[in-house]
């Protein structure tokens, strides 16, 4: 099969190359393979083209993924950066602004490091050390902990009474003896909260307050958007991570421009 095609219609040939590989993995991880084939000839039929030439650009759409396959995990890891970045826009700047006290590092910093964290997660636990040598290493790095108790109903204790130590203004000594206790029991909690020197009938009442359940569930929600799912999860400038991804891959992300 031949046909000719003007300069104008080769450049669109050109691009649609792009939109239907794009469009079609998009697709693909969306809603399946059916609904895939089903976009690509859309995309496709959106242009104009009679139904000869839809077919030999299927063949040559075909033809070039098979020469040339690495093309896949760049459209993939280009629709997962697209995927991101259009998450982080629906989140918008509360993303970045913490519960007023639950910050590590510089609370006024301009780089900005936003950690999910659960006192039950052992990977949490293990990258305590990353955070807080990324905060000696720069004194502008503010460090966003958002609760997001998902492990236990000892992680949403203690998520409570951590936000309760960041109303008295000692967060970050809650947060650090809470993970040094291990698993977060009544007992624990409460040890914690007394080495972090919280007045504790303050606390106890600033843990069941109506402001503190409202900043969890708002964490919930945006682990939601962003499909966030489990512990240690961060955003990164225009990243976002899960797990114990350690100091070097957040160093990474947090500057760009040392890479």
């Amino acid at each position: 099969m031949t046909f000719r095609l003007s300069p104008l219609r080769i450049v669109l040939v050109a691009a649609l190359l792009a939109v239907v590989v794009l469009g079609a993995f998009w697709a693909l991880r969306a809603n399946g393979p059916e609904d895939a084939d089903a976009d690509a000839k859309a995309t496709i039929a959106a242009a104009g083209f009679s139904a000869e030439q839809e077919e030999a650009i299927g063949l040559m759409v075909r033809q070039y993924i098979l020469e040339h396959p690495e093309v896949l995990p760049e459209a993939i890891a280009e629709l997962q950066r697209r995927q991101t970045t259009e998450q982080l826009a629906n989140a918008g700047d509360g993303l970045t602004k913490a519960f007023p006290g639950a910050v590590l590092g510089n609370p006024k910093g301009s780089k900005v490091l936003v950690e999910f964290s659960d006192y039950a997660c052992g990977y949490c636990r293990q990258s305590v050390e990353d955070v807080k040598a990324l905060v000696a290493a720069d004194s502008d790095l503010q460090v966003v902990i958002r609760e997001f108790p998902i492990l236990s109903q000892g992680s949403v204790e203690a998520a409570k009474m951590a936000l309760a130590a960041a109303k008295q203004g000692k967060f970050e000594a809650f947060h650090e003896a809470m993970y040094a206790q291990g698993r977060p029991t009544d007992d624990a909690i409460e040890l914690a909260a007394k080495q972090a020197g919280l007045d504790m009938t303050r606390a106890r009442a600033d843990a069941g307050s109506e402001d503190v359940a409202k900043e969890i569930e708002a964490n919930r929600e945006f682990a939601q958007q962003l499909q966030i799912s489990g512990t240690p999860a961060w955003i990164a400038g225009d990243q976002v991570m899960e797990g114990a991804v350690g100091q070097s891959a957040l160093r990474v992300a947090l500057y760009p421009e040392k890479r």
